[in-house]
């Protein structure tokens, strides 16, 4: 492909909305050919067979993707309760099918009104534990995903809102069987498990544990469900959910400073959103507060290697992913906040020659001590960050006959959240992602400390991809927090430069490498990749992985390639059903 044909691609891309950054030569990729349904049947895929279904049951009625989405949520919130919900946040990447346009729908938590920076400090000034932050009032945001969901309808929704929610509300109301991996979340002991809330809701009258195979109702969540296809968003955000909610987060322990007020004052925020080319595609995510610069990053440092020429199976380009990995991460970690609270050099990290600058810096070998962060054009000193981001999330996929895309992240944060429910679904611990130390011992903030109304960093990065002519080329996301930058450049490196499957992309080993800390799956790589590994300085540890959960599509040739994360229970369903 010629560079002025790309860069014609991405003039039109910037008359759609989409924010594109500096380009760099494309090389060539012949993608393998799919058989699969013609580009213009409709999809849906999703971590949960029940909430696919829900969705191409909208698409059947003649929903939008937005429609089906609504649906889907609703249905992960009740039957994969352990990574997001309807008291959680989001990121959606929007493309309308009919003008091109891309628009990104911030629905992340807020910290309330009354939030201060030492909130997850103790009295003795050092940061509060991690079982004991992430089970506490202090923990909740202000829920977003509804308000957020909400705002998409209003602007491309087809079917009335009132109608999207009766799958939901039946399944609750009539009970599901616990799929393997719930059951398999109930056995662990997650302090969240321990919390009076959860423990009536997943308990059995013996007093045992609900598990695998058992069947659980939730009338409370039916009865929540039908007052918001009544009322819309204002069945949260105001009147007796609203109080409950601000009750639940103000107990102890560690009560939190959540009011009416500040649920009445959400507001979603629709960005730009942020886009660079990886090969001969772009590649478009959500900006900050979402991590997806440091998606482009990663992927535009790797272009400066000759991963694309090597393959799994080869130790060099796995190292070559882990060491571009660590200096991304740097970067990301050091720079990436809430932008209307801090400053953050988003051009200057994808600069070219500062992201050749950052790939020169891998050696044959690993450092020894992590790559430090970069100071990119436009970079304010920040204190370095430390926050630990937990893996309770969830990435799902749909698009409508009119070619509309829906590329959305959404979660609770941590595993079931903060475990204290209301009306049937989880809270959020989402406040937990903000660093837990303000500022560092020269007195420099964090890019990433609390803040009143401030939204924390996140690392969920739902990407719609676009070929050279701005058409729909592909759709991918991840759960797994801090890891999700990792599987999702993982996947497409497998896509797009080794010409796999998407099944076969996301199936690939997790290799997840972040300042001193790289691990992966050591049971699904080659022994002699982990031996090239050990003999280039990476002595990969076990312990990364699990919680990947990818969705993605790639449009090969007219085709619909898509794929489902195999460490779920995804599916990928193609067509409006019969």
């Amino acid at each position: 492909m010629k560079i002025s044909r790309l860069i014609v691609a991405a003039a039109a891309l910037l008359t759609a909305s989409c924010a594109q950054t500096g380009l760099s030569e494309p090389a060539a990729v012949s993608a393998p050919t799919a058989s699969a349904p013609s580009q213009e049947e409709p999809f849906v895929i999703a971590a949960n067979p029940l909430a696919a279904q829900a969705g191409q049951d909208v698409l059947k009625r003649g929903g939008s993707a937005i429609d089906a989405a609504i649906a889907v949520q609703a249905m992960l919130s009740l039957v994969e309760p352990q990574s997001s919900g309807l008291g959680g946040g989001a990121f959606l990447t929007y493309l309308d099918g009919t003008t091109g346009k891309l628009t990104v729908y911030d629905g992340r938590e807020t910290a309330p009104a009354q939030a201060s920076p030492s909130m997850f400090l103790g009295p003795e000034g050092k940061p509060l534990g991690y079982r004991q932050a992430v089970t506490s009032g202090r923990a909740t945001g202000v829920p977003g995903a509804v308000g957020m969901l909400a705002l998409v309808h209003e602007e491309h929704g087809a079917l009335d809102w009132s109608s999207l929610f009766s799958a939901a509300e039946r399944t609750a109301e009539e009970g599901f069987v616990i799929s393997p991996r719930l059951g398999r979340f109930l056995g662990f002991s997650f302090p969240q498990l321990d919390t009076p809330d959860a423990a009536a809701y997943f308990g059995n009258p013996d007093g045992k544990r609900k598990t695998t195979g058992d069947r659980i109702t939730n009338p409370e969540y039916a009865d929540f469900l039908r007052r918001l296809a009544r009322n819309g968003p204002e069945a949260l955000y105001s009147g007796s959910t609203a109080a409950k909610i601000v009750d639940k987060t103000r107990s102890a322990p560690l009560g939190g400073r959540m009011t009416i007020a500040d649920l009445a004052a959400y507001q979603p925020v629709k960005r730009e959103a942020l886009c660079n080319p990886y090969r001969v595609y772009l590649v478009c995510v959500p900006p900050p507060p979402s991590s997806g610069v440091g998606l482009l990053q990663l992927l535009s440092m790797l272009e400066q290697t000759d991963i694309a020429t090597r393959s799994p199976d080869d130790a060099q380009a796995w190292f070559l992913f882990a060491e571009a990995s660590r200096l991304m991460y740097a970067d990301r970690d050091q720079y990436v906040g809430d932008p209307a609270f801090a400053s953050v050099p988003v051009k200057g990290l994808l600069e070219p020659a500062y992201v050749a600058s950052r790939a020169a810096l891998i050696g044959e070998t690993a450092a020894a001590a992590p790559p430090e962060a970069g100071t990119p054009r436009g970079a304010v000193q920040a204190a370095a960050d430390h926050t630990l981001e937990p893996a309770g999330t969830s990435h799902f996929i749909v698009r409508d006959a009119q070619g509309n895309v829906v590329s959305i992240t959404t979660t609770v944060e941590s595993i079931f959240g903060s475990g204290r429910m209301v009306d049937g679904f989880f809270l959020n611990n989402q406040l937990t992602d903000f660093s837990f130390n303000p500022v560092d011992a020269e007195g420099r903030p964090a890019a990433n400390a609390v803040a009143p109304g401030k939204r924390p960093r996140s690392s969920m990065t739902p990407a719609i991809l676009l070929d050279s002519d701005g058409k729909f080329a592909g759709a991918i996301g991840s759960a797994g927090g801090n890891s999700i930058l990792a599987y999702v450049a993982k996947s497409l490196v497998g896509a797009i430069d080794w010409n796999l499957s998407m099944q076969q992309a996301l199936a690939l080993p997790n290799l997840v490498a972040r300042g001193a800390a790289i691990g992966g799956e050591l049971d699904k790589f080659d022994p002699a990749v982990l031996q090239g590994l050990a003999a280039r300085g990476i002595d990969l540890k076990p312990g990364q992985g699990e919680d990947s959960g990818v969705h993605a599509v790639m449009i090969r040739n007219g085709k619909v390639d898509g794929g489902f994360d195999p460490r779920r229970e995804g599916v990928v369903l193609v067509g409006a059903g019969e």
